[in-house]
């Protein structure tokens, strides 16, 4: 290697922005390798190239031992000293190895190692200089389609620009030459991939700073932007300078630099919202371009009423509610539009309410006091007599209710459950009678009476609850 060879690895530095140094180390550490494969594995080899020369350098280190295991990497005490009298058992010798012991293969391995050492170089100085831009723009051409995907050719890297960060009335062709937003910058197979974003609210901001010199310069601050890619966008700014107008800055001379922005987006539409640190001011300018009349916040739920004129109305709403939607999100306050005519009728109902409402207290007698009194002392227990009832059961009481039945068949029903024993047994009320201190009667009295019961209920027939003669 000579002065050719640095020049040439110098012209590859231009080209190819990979530092001189890079391409040495990535050099040296492909001629270890190709030698390794030459002569095995089990060598510590030392390759160095002259910086300025050119001059390549090859060194085997050994360690001198008493006694020698690996030949690659151990020598003996008397073989090293044939190359330093000073040399003792634990140091390192170098050992220079001419440059021509590389053969065709390991020539072969060296350039296949180079090749791709300066690749993988090339690929990391592309890497830095790429994921220091994130959140910048860049500018390139249009590839081709892939899978929905539009691939941007940025010279030294290639860009992607996937389908949810393309805006839905763009369509490119082969060649055109277009402004994306730095995403995302990953390493892939393929290299250093850029994911690129037409979609952002980093795009609009970018491009305002693009075209806006005062905002480059820091007299005008983007405070806020927000986007719904390829309808409508809103930008909120503010100027650090009382004499500077942010909205006429940004719009420019005959709006000439809002203009090119909005070529950039494909017709996009924008507006530009002048910052205001009061938030009614800001709730109303960013409903732009309505009118509003009247603006209500509620703090504890975040919250604002907007009441515009009646033939503002829509177009503080916008088409499919995108205008206040927007505002919305850039105020971030929950915003409700309404009409004038709309707050009037409402104003009267809540009126009428309270007019209700205060007539019904009115009306309403208050409660009456609430007097406490003592609570009764128990009264002194008493004798209480217990009275038992003993009823007897019902004839009926075991008769099932029968669906659809007849009278004729009801009656069968009813004869057919036998007659309860109505009375005690003579026995008990001769005790009873005892108990209670009157004269009983006796079995020939109960007798008589029984046989005059009977005779009494001859040709009287039961039926149900009636009794038929």
């Amino acid at each position: 290697m000579n002065s050719d060879f640095l020049s040439a690895l110098k012209q590859i530095e231009k080209e190819r922005n990979i530092p001189l140094d890079m391409l040495l180390h990535a050099i040296e550490d492909a001629l270890v390798a190709a030698y390794k494969r030459n002569f095995g594995p089990n060598q510590n080899v030392i390759i160095e190239i002259d910086r300025h020369s050119g001059e390549l350098h090859i060194w085997q280190r050994k360690l001198v031992v008493p006694e020698v295991e690996e030949p690659g990497l151990e020598m003996s005490l008397e073989e090293a000293r044939n190359y330093s009298p000073d040399s003792d058992i634990g140091m390192e010798i170098d050992l220079e190895v001419p440059n021509d012991t590389f053969g065709r293969i390991a020539a072969q391995t060296a350039k296949q190692v180079i090749v791709q050492r300066i690749r993988e170089a090339e690929r990391e100085v592309i890497y830095g200089e790429y994921i220091r831009r994130e959140g910048e723009l860049v500018s390139g051409t249009v590839q081709r389609y892939e899978h929905r995907n539009v691939l941007i050719d940025l010279g030294r890297a290639e860009g992607v620009i996937p389908p949810s960060e393309q805006a839905h009335n763009e369509w490119f062709r082969h060649g055109d030459r277009i402004k994306a937003y730095v995403m995302e910058v990953k390493n892939s197979a393929r290299g250093p991939q850029v994911v690129l974003s037409r979609a952002q609210p980093g795009f609009l901001m970018r491009l305002f700073e693009l075209e806006v010199p005062e905002i480059r310069q820091g007299i005008i601050q983007v405070k806020a932007v927000v986007r719904e890619a390829g309808l409508r966008s809103k930008i909120a700014v503010k100027s650090l300078d009382s004499s500077v107008d942010p909205v006429g800055a940004c719009v420019g001379p005959k709006g000439s630099r809002v203009q090119a922005v909005v070529d950039e987006l494909r017709g996009e539409k924008i507006d530009v919202i002048p910052w205001s640190d009061d938030s009614i001011l800001f709730v109303a300018n960013s409903l732009q371009p309505a009118r509003v009349s009247r603006v209500t916040l509620y703090e504890s739920d975040r919250s604002a009423v907007v009441v515009v004129p009646d033939h503002q109305l829509s177009l503080a709403i916008g088409k499919e509610g995108q205008n206040a939607r927007l505002a919305a999100r850039l105020t971030g306050w929950k915003i409700d539009i309404k009409s004038e005519t709309q707050a009037r009728e409402m104003a009267e109902v809540e009126a009428k309410q309270r007019e209700e409402l205060k007539k019904l207290a009115a009306e309403t007698p208050p409660p009456p006091p609430c007097i406490e009194r003592p609570a009764p002392r128990p009264a002194a227990a008493e004798e209480t007599v217990e009275m038992v009832a003993v009823s007897t059961p019902s004839r009926f009481a075991e008769v099932e209710a029968v669906p659809d039945m007849d009278v004729n068949e009801f009656k069968a029903e009813i004869e057919k459950i036998p007659e309860p024993v109505i009375g005690i047994d003579p026995k008990e009320a001769f005790s009873m009678d005892e108990l209670l201190g009157r004269p009983h009667l006796k079995d020939e009295d109960l007798a008589n009476r029984a046989r005059s019961s009977t005779a009494g209920k001859k040709g009287r027939r039961r039926v149900g609850r009636y009794d038929e003669d």
